[in-house]
């Protein structure tokens, strides 16, 4: 037991830092943009370098991680990822520090790729819904403090020590996890090198196309289809692989298939509500401030509810809990659109955690059908589609948003929230359908 808490002490502690580094890095961009004398535009480059490299690396990095091991791979991407950090806090310009923010992404893609493949290992199957109630309420408690927190190291030091905070908690985690972690003999064979070459095409060219889709339409197509004929050539190419880089083989698991696309239209609805709800609320009067306040107890409510939910989904069918906690989101976010927004704070706020806690109930016992029902063997494989599932959904959620805003102007918030509304509800009946096919 021991062993084990120790083991998870050093996963829980990369996927703190990795949560808290994106949100921490959001809040000090307008003053490292003064600082080094570039625009806004190109300070967001600090963040979009970082989410491309991740989100297209997270799935070769899986699949290394089944040829090496995972605890080699895991601890050399937290090394990857701390060196990384203080590059980033010694940088002496803006393209020096984009270069480590890609370093950066790198390294938490082997982090976030491999954690699910080594809580997999590190619990048996009858407690691997607790374990990843835990995994959840450490992503909400460090996404819900990382702005009060970046915004205490501000106030007493400059943006560089927001980096170099990670330096020496990367290096307790890597002590940790060298000495605790579980080894995990890889399989051997010869690593894909085609298939991550287009996995990286496929995705990238994918989420740059995004990116211009409302700004450049004709660039932004383009780009997408050849995004779409490079995915088609990887799936030809995984059709006939042992153990595809795609993890095709998991996803003719029909459990393992739903609960994916219903991990994609998840985390559109949480991320189509959590970006588009700070402009319904400051638009209907209400301060920054109190925006702050009102929203503050939705990763509270994640952070309480994921592990309730996992403890249960080890008992309970998740097909049941994901589609009560998609419903209690719907409900939630129907009721705040339907709502009068100014001198509803209290109602609003507890909403909010409404929401939070249904989102809590969903992802836990989802992302437990998705490692449970695969081979223990395929376990790197289903957390680098999981981790994946989760960009992807949080992209659309974006996207989504940006349209909205597009094409119904001032109406844009309550349009993005409908939306929002509409994902919840269709995570919720694909989940129904796992349960009848069960």
């Amino acid at each position: 037991m021991p062993r084990r808490i120790f083991a998870v002490a050093a996963v829980s502690l990369s996927i703190a830092i990795t949560v808290l580094d994106s949100s921490m890095v959001n809040v000090a961009l307008p003053g490292i943009a003064r600082t080094l004398g570039i625009t806004p535009a190109a300070a967001t480059w600090l963040l979009n370098a970082y989410q491309l490299t991740v989100v297209t690396t997270l799935l070769p990095l899986a699949a290394l991680g089944e040829k090496l091991g995972f605890r080699p791979v895991f601890l050399g991407g937290f090394g990857l990822f701390g060196l990384a950090s203080l590059g980033s806090a010694l940088a002496p310009g803006f393209e020096a520090l984009l270069a480590c923010r890609i370093l950066q992404g790198l390294g938490a893609a082997a982090v976030m790729s491999l954690t699910a493949g080594l809580i997999r290992h590190i619990y048996p199957l009858k407690q691997l819904g607790r374990a990843i109630g835990i995994n959840a309420m450490v992503v909400a408690t460090a996404g819900a403090s990382a702005p009060t927190l970046a915004a205490a190291i501000l106030t007493v030091a400059p943006w560089q020590a927001l980096f170099a905070v990670h330096v020496p908690a990367s290096l307790l985690g890597i002590a940790i996890g060298w000495r605790f972690l579980p080894d995990h003999v890889g399989h051997g064979r010869p690593f894909d090198w085609a298939s991550a070459a287009l996995n990286v095409l496929a995705l990238g060219l994918f989420f740059l196309g995004l990116d211009l889709l409302l700004h450049a339409p004709l660039p932004a197509l383009l780009l997408v289809g050849c995004a779409l004929g490079a995915g088609v050539l990887l799936v030809r190419r995984q059709l006939r692989q042992p153990a595809p880089l795609l993890p095709v083989d998991l996803l003719r698991i029909r459990p393992i298939a739903v609960a994916v696309a219903a991990s994609v239209c998840a985390f559109s609805a949480w991320y189509a509500a959590y970006v588009s709800l700070p402009f319904l609320l400051q638009g209907a009067g209400i301060s920054q401030a109190g925006t702050g306040l009102i929203m503050t107890p939705w990763p509270l409510g994640m952070a309480l509810g994921a592990p309730i939910a996992g403890r249960l989904s080890d008992r309970i069918p998740s097909a049941v809990l994901c589609a009560a906690g998609m419903a209690a989101l719907a409900i939630g976010l129907g009721t705040v659109a339907s709502l009068p927004l100014l001198g509803n704070g209290l109602l609003i706020g507890g909403l909010m955690a409404l929401c939070g806690a249904g989102f809590g109930f969903f992802t836990t016992p989802n992302n437990r059908t998705m490692l449970g029902s695969a081979p223990k063997a395929r376990a790197g494989g289903a957390g680098g589609m999981q981790a994946t599932a989760r960009l992807l959904g949080t992209t659309s959620g974006t996207t989504v948003v940006a349209i909205c805003f597009q094409l119904a102007g001032t109406d844009g918030p309550r349009a993005s929230l409908l939306a929002s509304i509409g994902f919840a509800l269709a995570a919720g009946l694909l989940s129904l359908v796992r349960f009848r096919i069960r």
